[in-house]
């Protein structure tokens, strides 16, 4: 297709405004939260691909690490089993353990790498029980009253993370594709909530920035309009209010976490917007919530 004279122009201008940002984070690591309904479009699935290895090309180093909620419920309920979650976190007994590990350690984490790889990137995936990188230990849940502990089985909270897979992988020019699953002292697996590895590899790997896709424009307020920029202090304004509630509470407080602890910005997007990545990343239009520590 030939463009006209204006149509390239602007695709010129476009390329040319993506300069100083390519310069600005180049050799810097991103680490992106990847969830949502961009996991399940085929369009969304193909565009975050190429998104991706565009990043790694242009001289950033992407870190992905990726949910599977929906992929889980659907494997759950044609084994006849219901979803259940407490506080945003999903009950895992045993058998919802296997189905986890399957899910993500399987069917999505290699049909992540496998997209990217098919267009030109060197995507490698592993879990957090490969070389025991992601080190968990058993997470209870306070009660309302703040006295109870609420088991929800076998979810985890992260003890620790060695960072020496990634920075490997990074000499090669891989591509890191996570699967949020941790291992006990004792060897067992942990489902651990995505957001939050996510957030505590960025702060561990001192990420440039951390994304966290979602089907939200970002955090919004009690009126549902988007608040683009957020302090450290706000952020703790809107817990307290109630204003951020449900499912966005583990995101939002790894987000507030990272923030406090060296990531130097935190954006909550919208994984609905084409390139969302790209837009938030390397023009000048922003897709959603940028979280500073202040």
């Amino acid at each position: 297709m030939t463009l006209t004279p204006h149509l390239a122009q602007d695709k010129a201008a476009i390329l040319s405004e993506a300069l100083p940002y390519i310069r600005k984070f180049a050799g810097k690591t991103i680490v992106i939260k990847y969830g949502g309904n961009a996991m399940t479009d085929d369009a969304l699935k193909e565009g975050f691909a190429k998104d991706v290895v565009l990043l790694k090309l242009v001289g950033l180093n992407p870190v992905v690490v990726h949910g599977g909620g929906p992929q889980i419920n659907q494997l759950l309920a044609r084994i006849g089993k219901q979803g259940e979650f407490v506080q945003g976190m999903r009950v895992t007994d045993s058998e919802t353990m296997d189905v986890v590990e399957m899910v993500l350690g399987g069917l999505v984490n290699k049909e992540i790498v496998s997209l990217i790889n098919q267009h030109g990137g060197k995507a490698v995936g592993v879990t957090g029980k490969d070389g025991s990188f992601i080190r968990a230990r058993k997470m209870f849940l306070k009660a309302d009253d703040g006295e109870e502990s609420i088991d929800i089985g076998q979810v985890g909270e992260i003890e620790s993370i060695d960072p020496s897979l990634i920075a490997l992988m990074d000499t090669r020019d891989f591509i890191p594709v996570i699967a949020p699953i941790g291992v006990g002292h004792d060897g067992s697996a942990y489902n651990i909530n995505a957001d939050l590895v996510a957030g505590k590899l960025a702060e561990t790997l001192g990420a440039e920035k951390l994304i966290l896709m979602t089907n939200t424009e970002g955090v919004l307020d009690k009126n549902g309009q988007l608040l683009t920029g957020l302090t450290a202090s706000q952020v703790d304004g809107l817990f307290a209010d109630g204003t951020i509630h449900g499912g966005m509470l583990p995101k939002i407080s790894s987000a507030l976490d990272a923030a406090k602890n060296g990531v130097q910005s935190v954006h909550i997007i919208d994984g609905r917007v084409k390139h969302a990545l790209l837009l938030e990343i390397l023009t000048d239009a922003g897709v959603g919530t940028m979280i500073r520590a202040n």
